[in-house]
This record gives C-alpha cells, structure tokens and sequence, in this order.
C-alpha cells in the first residue's frame, strides 16, 4: 500500500495531534496542513532554469488587469519598449527574432498611438532633477525612433519630440546629439512622405530655435537649409510638408543665418510659393486651390518675418516689386490668406516710412478702400468667429496704413512686460507663439526675443495707480495685480474696491 508519514499514520491510527486541539477555531494551521501545502506548492514550481528571472505576479480576482504589449501608462511609457505577443511566445521563436519582428511591426518609443503625447511627457513630479532625467530617457528612446523601419514609429516619434522642444527647454541634450538628429531628420524628408516630412521640418525649425544663434546653430541650418529649399520648390510634395519646410525655413533662418547671402536667398524662395499666383485669370484676383491655402499663408508669413531682419538696400527693392502685387491676395477666399497680407502689407508701409518718412503709395486711395471694405465685412456667408477676426485685424492695419500708428499690444511674461507697437515686434512674436504654443511662456521667450523685442520690468508693488497704469499699459479699470493674486497697498487697494464711476473700473 501507500507509505504514510509518521504524523499521517497517527491520524490514521485515531490519536489526535497535540496540535490540533489548540489549533482549531483559532485560525492557525497545523503543522500537518502547513507541510501539506508546502509540498504541493514545491511540486507545482518548475525548477528555475538559467537566469533567476522574477516572475510577474498572478492576477488577483476584483483587481483591474495589468496592461499588455506596447500600451502607455500614464505618465510614460515602460522602460522595457516593445512586448512580445502571446502568438510570438508560443512560436518558439528566439529573442532575436522576436526583438526584429517588435521593431518593424510595433513602436519601441511612446507615441501618440493609446495615450496623448503631453501624457507621455511627464505628470507632476516633486523632484525636478529625476522630472529631467526621465525626460532626457524618454528623449533618448525617440531620438532612436527616428530610423526604425516603421514609418508610423518615426511618425509618432517625430510628434513627441516636436511637443518635447516647443515646452522645454533641452540646450545641453540638444548639443550633444545635434549631428545623429541631423542625420535622422534629413532621412525623414527625404524618404518620407506626407506628414512624415511635415513633422520632420516642424522638429528642424524647433531644433534650430533651441540651439540659437551660433556656430552651432547655423552649422545645422546650413546644413539642412538646401533640402527644406527642394522639398518646398517640389510641387509634387505633400501641401502639408511645404507649409512646414516654409515655416522651417523662416524660422531657422531668422535664429541661425548669419550671412546676408542665406537671408536673401530665403526670402526670394519664400516669395517665389505666393508670386506665382499673383495676376492668374481674367482679373486680378488670384486663383488659388483651396488645398493651397495653408501652404500660400505660412510662406507669406515666414518671408514677412524675414523682412524684419532684412536690410534696408534690400527692403526698397522689396516694396517696388511687391507692395503693388500683394493687394491682390486681399480678395482670397481664406480668411486666414487675406489677414496674412493684410499684416504683410502693414509690415511693408511699416517698413517703407522708416526709410523715407514721407512715403507715398500711388494707389493709396484704392489700397484703403479695400482694407475699409475687409474691417465693415458683414457677409453672413462666412463665419461669424472669422467675421470678427477680420473686422478686428483689418481695423488695426488701416490705421496703420491711413495714420502711420501700430496699436500697442502688451503681453506678461512673468515679472517683465513685453510691448509689441510695431508690425515687425508683432510678427517676431506671433511666428515663435505659432510653434511654441504655451511654450512660449516657460522661459523660452526671454532667450529667443530679445534680440528684436523689447522687454521691460512690471513696476513695484508699491507704485500707485496711476504709474502702475502708465508703465504697464493697461487700461483704466484693467487692476491686473490684483486677479494675480498679489499683495496690493492700502492706498492701491482702496482704488480697487472705490473706482471712479467715470473711469470705467470694473
């Protein structure tokens, strides 16, 4: 028969175990249970082979179920990269292959794929070093994205590294690693296609913003200058990546060029996208696709914001050719156009008054009448929101135009005040908030403006309302201090809570 312990044969044998009587309805295991469960666990291991490799834990029932494969958690991705599918596990396959098959058929690098990319960035982390540091990795592993075979992987790369350089600030990173980012970005435009290129040029101009003005900088422009020129030109390419390549162009240009040859060869490639559609059809109004729209928008806005560098001998040759062409863009069916040459035009007188302050435009009467037209539009077959963005912008630049006056714009950035009251601060400014986005906020905005723009320090805390009201621009009534949340004087606080009726405080 079968062989019993010593402990089971006495319970055969009916004699109780010292143990039990102690044991039972006190919720200790006997000794008898216990060496029962452990043999019966130590049957169901397998003997561990090769390396003690710790094993995942087991489900636990009313617990949620853990993520699998390549799926982000929030916050960031996990550090292994891509998982291998259970119909890869059960293969047989080696790790080798496994690893090649994860690479070309799923992304190794966070994506936007399950989860957005602001999440994939970072949450709120207290330690801003370690915040740094798991940036830096999450850099390192889409820098690597960028040549795998896998075109949607190099896309969602691309993505979260456009997002990474418009909110952080990575000079040091970026340094070291210019060259390999180099190498990749020019593969992705000139293999790529479509959004892959337009991603690759949005990283490019981001990249030149963040290296600045320098050797280094211009050293990676100059490089990649020629091919966002080619892919620009090439009327084949996707709409989408020469609007990037322009915006690129204009940007990196403006940050990095530091020979007045780049700089006119730029503009004259910028001004060659919008000139061609000047005087097509029976009138003088253009004829443009409406999938050109975009593309005609941000050439004309990169090559106005080259015009704020450009110097003056090149500046008159500019207005004789331009200034009585560019009207024509003012009748586009894009609202988005007809603002853009609005400003552009603005910029030009701007431009022309500081060379000669008696400019006169022979059909001055005309240009105004168009503009005056485009700032009382009340079409109800467009758009109400774009109805009044025209009004508005329209207004500020026949006044512009009429009167020789720029309406003064102030924007805060933390403890400095920066006044644009001209057209040429005013597209420095808006062509780094279209690529940075709130970016522009974090600091950003003191390295890069500077050099054009004027910043000035928000008065003391202490100044009365009247020169808190005068230094920092703001209207009567506008007591921003006080929606900041700071600590006001008595004699300011008693202005806030006792306005004069007729200042129009509110």
């Amino acid at each position: 028969g079968q062989l019993l312990q010593p402990d089971q044969r006495e319970l055969k044998q009916g004699e109780a175990s010292p143990h039990l009587g102690s044991a039972r309805g006190k919720g200790i295991p006997s000794p008898i249970s216990a060496q029962r469960t452990g043999r019966r666990l130590a049957a169901l291991e397998p003997t561990p082979t090769g390396s003690l490799t710790p094993r995942p834990p087991r489900p636990v029932p009313g617990m949620p179920r853990a993520r699998k494969g390549n799926t982000l958690r929030k916050g960031g991705q996990r550090r292994g990269g891509g998982a291998r599918s259970s119909a890869q596990a059960d293969s047989g396959s080696s790790d080798d292959e496994a690893a090649s098959e994860a690479r070309s058929t799923t992304s190794e690098c966070p994506s936007l794929l399950s989860t957005t990319a602001e999440d994939s960035l970072g949450g709120d982390v207290v330690n801003e070093q370690g915040q740094q540091e798991d940036l830096e990795e999450k850099l390192k592993d889409y820098v690597d994205c960028l040549t795998d075979k896998s075109a949607k992987t190099r896309q969602g790369a691309l993505e979260s590294l456009r997002l990474a350089l418009a909110s952080h600030l990575l000079p040091d990173f970026l340094l070291e690693r210019r060259l390999t980012l180099a190498d990749a970005l020019e593969k992705c435009l000139k293999k790529g296609k479509g959004e892959e290129q337009a991603l690759a040029a949005a990283v490019l101009g981001l990249l030149c913003v963040q290296l600045g003005p320098g050797p280094k900088g211009e050293e990676l422009f100059h490089s990649l200058q020629p091919l966002l020129v080619s892919v620009l030109s090439d009327s084949t390419a996707s709409p989408a990546a020469r609007l990037h390549c322009a915006s690129a162009l204009g940007l990196g240009c403006y940050v990095a060029a530091a020979d007045i040859q780049d700089l006119v060869s730029c503009l004259a490639c910028l001004e060659s996208v919008f000139s061609r559609f000047y005087g097509l059809g029976s009138s003088t109004t253009p004829v443009v696709p409406a999938s050109l729209h975009g593309l005609l928008c941000a050439a004309l806005q990169a090559w106005a914001l080259l015009l704020t560098i450009c110097p003056s001998t090149q500046i008159s040759h500019i207005l004789d050719r331009q200034l009585p062409r560019l009207p024509q863009l003012l009748s586009s069916e894009s609202v988005n156009l007809r603002i853009a040459a609005g400003e552009t035009i603005a910029l030009l007188f701007e431009l022309a008054r500081d060379l000669e302050e008696e400019f006169v435009y022979e059909d001055m009467e005309a240009l105004c009448s168009v503009l005056r037209t485009l700032a009382t539009d009340s079409n109800k077959y467009r758009a109400k929101a774009d109805r009044r963005r025209q009004r508005s912008t329209f207004r500020a630049v026949l006044h512009s135009v009429e009167g020789g006056e720029c309406e003064e714009e102030i924007v805060r950035f933390g403890f400095e005040v920066l006044y644009m009251d001209s057209w040429a601060r005013h597209r420095i400014y808006t062509a780094f908030k279209e690529v940075l986005g709130s970016g522009i906020l974090l600091g950003l905005a003191q390295n890069l403006l500077n050099k054009n723009l004027k910043f000035t320090k928000i008065p003391s805390l202490t100044a009365s309302y009247e020169e808190t009201e005068a230094q920092a621009g703001f209207q009567k009534g506008k007591l921003w201090l006080r929606k900041k949340g700071y600590t006001l004087k008595a004699s300011c606080h008693e202005l806030i809570a006792s306005p004069d009726p007729g200042s129009g405080c509110g």
